[in-house]
């Protein structure tokens, strides 16, 4: 079992920056899994994927983050990030981190970014993040 412990959210303004991290309790986990990944979720709508990062390195972003959201893992550290940029008020949400698992659709590995929250095995407990 793996435990994802998520810190790093807060109250900031329009414009300015956070960055989130999850640190996995297994060593190496990081560096071996094939997916890590940043859903976030608005109380009463549907819980959004917003970055993935595949064991090769792939990074996928919801277009409404691109350019300004940057996913990415420390190895040594066993630690996955999301350095958020120009946040906006419509960024507000809690934000949870999630890896492992995957999914085959006629055999073949979906990709990713294309995965689902449910596809994932762990998940961090989010963090909150407002932006006014």
């Amino acid at each position: 079992h793996v435990q994802l412990v998520e810190s790093g959210g807060g109250s900031v303004q329009t414009g300015g920056s956070l960055t989130l991290s999850c640190v996995a309790s297994a060593p190496g986990y990081t560096g071996d899994t094939f997916c890590m990944a940043w859903f976030r979720q608005v109380e009463g709508k549907e819980r959004e994927g917003v970055a993935a990062v595949g064991s090769d390195g792939t990074t996928n972003y919801v277009d409404s983050v691109k350019g300004r959201f940057t996913i990415s893992k420390d190895y040594n550290n066993n630690t996955l990030y999301l350095r958020m940029n120009s946040l906006r008020p419509d960024d507000t949400a809690t934000y949870f981190c999630a890896a492992g698992g995957g999914r085959r659709v006629r055999g073949t590995l979906v990709p990713c970014g294309n995965l689902e929250w449910g596809d994932f095995v762990y998940y961090g407990q989010g963090t909150q993040v407002t932006v006014s």
